[in-house]
């Protein structure tokens, strides 16, 4: 684009003198065009007739004149968020729904349009999340920066002190690292501006609120929209029940909607949970929009709504088409299938919708072409007792009941792809939560892939949408290295059917014992030394020098042998000393116990003495005789 309309948009004329000779010139410039009836949207369309008259204008007044904003006034910038991965999905609604100026960007897509685009884009749109309306756009370092633009802004066109707003931040950037701040930051520019003015203030509410805004912060570039939607768009409003681990509405439209099915065939989701994925199977192939359960949306409450507008909207249902085929669903769980049969009936949807009890694994062939989509266990917030047996379950019934049809499943982890047991023919990133998954498309037909190309068959592989490398984790948490996955893909003998667990093990220890095993490696030559006779010559030579230390040794040893001697006779002598200084000390105290009175020390030391009877009186007994043995630590226990 050469021009920012956004820009333009917010900046006011530096000189107003001829504005009305501009409108003038201006209005001629486009009768003389008017003359064709297609004129007109080829100037809506192109972007540099815009251009060419703005120039023109801008020659007559030395700034941007109104003018330009009276022709393009209809019209205004709108992003449209989304989940990562779905975001051409969403283009594509765009373009059918009529919008213009459509740009892709990173979880969001931008476009323009009117009010009724607007309100199209609340109703109709499957795969956004929410509908912005940017009004404000400057750029900032700091929060002050940020403060100082959100109130030097003109207020009061939207608010007033008896308005009730509220503040939501997404930030990407280094300097604002907390968006709570930078939310509360443009709460407090808004209420200072309504307080300095007139002493009162317009008050916040989180629940419900008159206006939303949303401040988004990518760098220094900040954008300040309103929030069209109000409660997040993926809430259709048909759900009555839910189970531990419900898909997210707008993630289940997309993925049916990648599949590119639109009601040619029958439908299956062999687990349907809470039925998500049939219901919104069933609005795409009604072409119903997902906005007729809802309540309400937030632009209902801005100043400038337009209930007839609205209501032509809401009551337009020449869109809508028969379906003529069947969604089946199917859940092991009885609670979950009477889950889903409250939500089908909630939606309306009994008549082309059957739920029930069957586990995977009894899956019978379907007589009748379908497709089907799979959202199985990923082991984080419901976890079956054999996760892996589960998918491989599921490609076995795939590959036996499902052949000659198309199979969709998603997942975050590839110890579970590789439980299917089959070659995916195209794989779409996607992000379900804040989990990395792969939505992967298998193409069933009868027989082993080898002869399956022999027959001059080939698989329609399309990895076009694989854009970024999917991030895929194993049971242990562990991320499959990208060299592996390469050598893996690239392997033209690798089987279609992949080896459980336990082979995974024995492989690896069938390595570990042929390494084992193995021979060690003969010494090789160190550099200098020749061949076998002279490596002899050395090692002789090196005996030799040994041999007078081994000499010296034995002198040596020789001679402790000799201090050995000497300490056996002074041991002796100190034996002999010991026992003459001990026999005067014990005949002291023979005497002394002879002349000791009282009857519990009486006979101690005599031949008097009782045998001890574990009161303290007698003599104790041995410590290793008797009925009791010794354990580690010197502690009896009694046998």
């Amino acid at each position: 684009m050469l021009l920012d309309k956004k820009t333009a948009v917010n900046t006011r004329p530096a000189s107003m003198m001829n504005d009305e000779i501009s409108l003038l010139f201006f209005i001629v410039c486009v009768g003389c065009l008017n003359w064709n009836a297609n004129v007109n949207q080829i100037i809506a369309n192109n972007i540099d007739l815009h251009c060419f008259f703005l120039f023109l204008c801008i020659m007559f007044c030395r700034g941007i004149p109104y003018c330009y904003f009276f022709y393009i006034m209809g019209e205004f910038e709108m992003i449209a968020k989304t989940f990562q991965g779905l975001e051409e999905v969403l283009a594509k609604e765009l373009v059918a729904l009529g919008a213009n100026n459509v740009q892709i960007g990173r979880r969001m897509v931008s476009f323009t349009g009117d009010k009724e685009m607007m309100y199209k884009a609340n109703f109709h749109l499957r795969t956004a999340v929410r509908i912005l309306k940017p009004f404000l756009h400057f750029k900032a370092t700091t929060a002050d920066e940020v403060y100082e633009a959100v109130k030097a802004f003109d207020w009061e066109q939207y608010l007033d002190t008896t308005s009730t707003f509220s503040v939501d931040a997404v930030v990407y950037s280094e300097v604002f690292r907390h968006s709570k701040f930078v939310a509360y930051r443009v709460k407090d520019a808004i209420a200072d501006y309504f307080n300095d003015k007139y002493g009162e203030r317009p008050s916040v509410r989180l629940n419900n609120p008159d206006l939303i805004f949303h401040i988004h912060i990518a760098g220094e570039e900040c954008t300040l929209a309103f929030d069209s939607s109000g409660e997040s768009l993926h809430r259709r409003g048909y759900r009555v029940e839910t189970g531990r681990a419900p898909i997210n509405e707008v993630l289940a439209a997309g993925m049916i909607m990648l599949t590119n099915w639109h009601g040619e065939c029958d439908f299956i989701d062999p687990m349907c949970g809470s039925g998500t994925l049939p219901i919104e199977a069933a609005l795409i192939a009604r072409n119903i929009a997902p906005g007729v359960f809802r309540q309400g949306y937030a632009f209902e409450k801005w100043k400038d709504y337009d209930s007839a507008l609205f209501k032509s909207i809401y009551e337009d249902d020449s869109r809508e088409r028969e379906f003529k085929h069947k969604i089946y669903g199917y859940d092991v769980d009885g609670r979950m299938v009477a889950c889903a049969r409250r939500n089908v009936k909630s939606a309306m949807m009994s008549e082309c919708i059957e739920i029930e009890c069957r586990d995977v694994k009894d899956f019978e062939e379907h007589p009748e072409p379908a497709i089907m989509v799979v959202n199985p266990p990923y082991g984080e917030r419901l976890v079956p007792e054999k996760l892996l047996q589960v998918y491989k379950d599921l490609g076995s019934r795939l590959k036996h009941a499902f052949q000659g049809n198309v199979a969709w499943v998603i997942s975050n982890n590839y110890d579970c792809f590789d439980q299917i047991g089959l070659k995916a023919s195209a794989r779409v990133p996607l992000f379900n939560g804040d989990l990395d998954c792969e939505f992967r498309k298998y193409e069933l037909f009868q027989g082993k892939y080898k002869g399956f190309r022999g027959d001059g068959n080939e698989l329609q592989k399309d990895f076009s949408p694989l854009k970024r490398q999917s991030r895929l984790t194993g049971l242990d948490g562990e991320t499959r290295s990208e060299r592996a996955s390469k050598s893996r893909n690239n392997d033209a003998n690798y089987s279609s059917e992949i080896d459980d667990e336990s082979m995974r093990r024995r492989r690896e220890l069938e390595a570990y014992f042929d390494k084992a095993r193995r021979k060690p490696a003969r010494r090789k030559p160190v550099e200098g030394e020749g061949g076998r006779k002279e490596r002899r010559e050395g090692f002789a030579q090196r005996d030799d020098r040994r041999a007078p230390r081994g000499e010296r040794r034995d002198d040596r040893f020789a001679s402790r042998e000799g201090r050995g001697e000497r300490r056996d006779d002074r041991r002796a002598s100190r034996e002999n000393r010991r026992d003459d200084r001990f026999a005067p000390r014990d005949e002291r105290r023979g005497a002394r116990n002879e002349h000791r009175d009282g009857a519990k020390f009486a006979g101690k030391g005599g031949a008097d003495r009782k045998p001890f009877d574990r009161k303290g009186n007698g003599k104790r007994q041995a410590p290793f005789s008797g009925d009791f043995k010794p354990l580690r630590g010197g502690k009896r226990k009694e046998i």
